[in-house]
């Protein structure tokens, strides 16, 4: 039996290694952060005026370019083909060789999640006092700084206020707030953005061109959209499709790989949810569930198509800038004109939190068909505006439906919205306020042969609304009409303490709001003192509100009394002869002035 020849020991060295993507086209200079321009901008002048501060703190989400901007600005302070600091290293110098490959003796770049420990920061502590090897500086890239301890960040805490000359501390994170401020206000702070699915778009095109392969523009603007922002994990699936893509990569290919639905699928789920067609749009997704749709990644298009209806609503940005590819930017279009903005947001609420209620759970579909079904009811549900609009219809009719349980039900007979009115308004057992047809409340001019009828209908107005307010209206001695629009209220010198309470400027706002409800119109109001009248009698219409039995009973009726008795428990067993219920309270050592806003 013939023996197999053994393989040579280097073989595997002889193979090429495999370099992937996201590290291939790692940004090398400043110009080349995608997205990242006012951070760039920043580190390019302080570079060029000598303002390079002794510690950074770069934070952002993942795959933005934090630690590539690290290592760029590491070999813009070492470069050896100049003699200071420039902002567009050379990256053929042995120090930008270095920094880029990541083995640079002066250039340490530490990983807070592993090194964590107050033990670890000692050791760095110890090796700052020395001197770089062949850089101007020795430079620290501490990424994911927020994992430290907290002794581990007391003890980096004097060294990076005031490091050696030759030191440079740069930090990043993903999670700021996890840093304790102490190190916040020894840094200089850059905000790394998130970067546009536009940007990404280009990005990935260009990688795929320079790869020497073949890709739809859907297919692309999938992967970037799908990267949610993060520039490396674009790259990084980039990568993976274009290993599992025998030719050209399309549209369909990264939909089988990501497990989302097509363009198509979308627009058919969408159309069937604004037909409110629950059984069409359920049986679409048990389907393409069956084919290995990923249920959670059909929320995220859904979000996105139901956020592009939100913004073409609103007149938003320009078909090329919605987060839809462009057939369904234009199926868009259309469909907004057939949703109203109130339930694109309602449809929004839905599906976020659907999306929210997915995580750790284990039925993601019955989840999204529950949300499916509410969107496709959405249509039937009236706004409030809506509603307001039918009830107010002259004749509408509103049923009368009984809700006890198991009892047989009444037949609902159907009355009128005045009638519904008329038993609901408080008032209009007084006949007091008659309600028009449209359920506005009729209104009387402000003349003087009306006056005496919309004084009346005010105090009671005035009463049920605010009672103690309207006991101090009733002890006027006079009203009157001093001009266009325009009502004087008197009240006599025997009574200085109404006058006072009526005269604030809230009080008069809120007898002016009940005018304008009673007439339909602006009326001014002016509150006076008369000093002649000495004896205080009350109007007619005053005398029309309910006298209380006795003063027990009026005292029990004050709401300041009724929270004391229910908290207290306390009864009535004396009132004081000069006890006057109509009277404001005492005013306190102080106090400037008496109100008596209520509610």
């Amino acid at each position: 039996m013939a023996k197999s020849k053994p393989v040579p020991s280097d073989t595997a060295a002889e193979l090429p290694a495999y370099t992937v993507v996201a590290r291939r086209y790692r940004p090398q200079q400043f110009a080349e952060l995608i997205g990242q321009e006012h951070v760039a901008g920043a580190l390019v002048n302080a570079l060029q005026t000598g303002r390079v501060a002794h510690a950074y703190l770069f934070t952002g989400a993942r795959g933005v370019g934090k630690t590539s901007a690290a290592r760029i600005l590491a070999k813009a302070l070492n470069c050896l083909k100049t003699d200071r600091p420039t902002p567009t290293p050379c990256d053929a110098c042995a120090s930008c060789l270095a920094v880029a490959g990541g083995d640079d003796v002066d250039v340490l770049e530490i990983d807070g999640a592993s090194n964590n420990k107050v033990e670890e920061i000692r050791d760095l502590r110890q090796g700052v006092g020395f001197r770089p090897t062949r850089g101007r500086f020795k430079i620290y890239i501490i990424d994911e700084v927020h994992m430290l301890s907290t002794s581990a960040f007391n003890a980096l805490l004097k060294t990076l206020e005031e490091p050696p000359e030759h030191v440079k501390f740069i930090l990043a994170t993903t999670e700021v707030q996890k840093i304790p401020i102490t190190i916040l206000s020894r840094c200089q702070r850059f905000d790394f953005a998130h970067v546009g699915p536009g940007k990404i778009f280009d990005q990935l095109k260009s990688i795929v061109q320079r790869e020497g392969h073949q890709a739809d523009d859907d297919a692309l603007r999938l992967v970037a959209r799908r990267a949610a922002g993060s520039m490396r994990d674009s790259q990084s699936l980039l990568d993976q499709l274009l290993a599992s893509s025998p030719g050209k990569l399309t549209a369909e290919h990264v939909g089988a790989v990501l497990g989302t639905a097509g363009d198509d699928r979308v627009i058919d789920l969408a159309t069937a949810i604004l037909a409110g067609d629950p059984k069409s749009a359920l049986e679409l997704i048990g389907s393409w569930v069956e084919r290995g749709l990923q249920v959670g990644e059909l929320v995220e298009q859904l979000v996105e198509y139901w956020r592009a209806l939100m913004l073409v609503s609103c007149g938003g940005p320009d078909v090329r800038e919605l987060p839809v590819t462009p057939n369904q930017a234009e199926a868009v279009k259309q469909q907004v004109k057939s949703i109203s903005l109130d339930a694109i947001l309602s449809s929004l609420e839905v599906l976020t939190a659907t999306k929210t209620r997915m995580r750790g759970s284990t039925h993601t579909q019955v989840l999204l068909e529950m949300a499916v079904v509410r969107l496709c009811r959405l249509g039937e549900m009236l706004s409030v505006g809506q509603l307001m609009q039918v009830l107010n219809q002259p004749g509408a009719m509103v049923p009368v439906v009984a809700s006890t349980a198991g009892t047989t039900a009444p037949s609902r007979t159907p009355i009128s919205v005045g009638e519904v009115a008329k038993k609901n308004d408080p008032l209009a057992t007084k006949s007091v306020v008659p309600v028009s047809a449209n359920g506005d409340l009729s209104t009387l001019p402000l003349t003087e042969s009306a006056l005496p009828n919309l004084w009346t209908r005010f105090l009671q107005n005035a009463e049920e609304k605010y009672p103690l307010f309207a006991k101090q209206l009733s002890l006027a001695s006079s009203y009157a009409i001093s001009g266009p629009n325009s009502l004087a209220i008197r009240f006599p010198s025997g009574y200085a303490h109404a006058y006072d309470a009526c005269a604030t400027e809230a009080n008069v706002q809120r007898i002016q709001d009940l005018l304008r409800r009673l007439t339909g119109q602006t009326v001014t109001v002016r509150i006076e003192l008369d000093r002649t009248a000495s004896a205080p009698e009350r109007t007619a219409a005053a005398q029309q509100l309910p006298a209380p039995l006795d003063k027990k009973k009026s005292l029990a009726t004050l709401p300041l009394f009724k929270k004391a008795s229910e908290a207290l428990g306390a009864q009535i067993w004396h009132v004081d002869d000069d006890f006057n219920p109509a009277a404001p309270p005492r005013a306190a050592k102080g106090d400037d002035e008496t109100n008596t806003d209520e509610g």
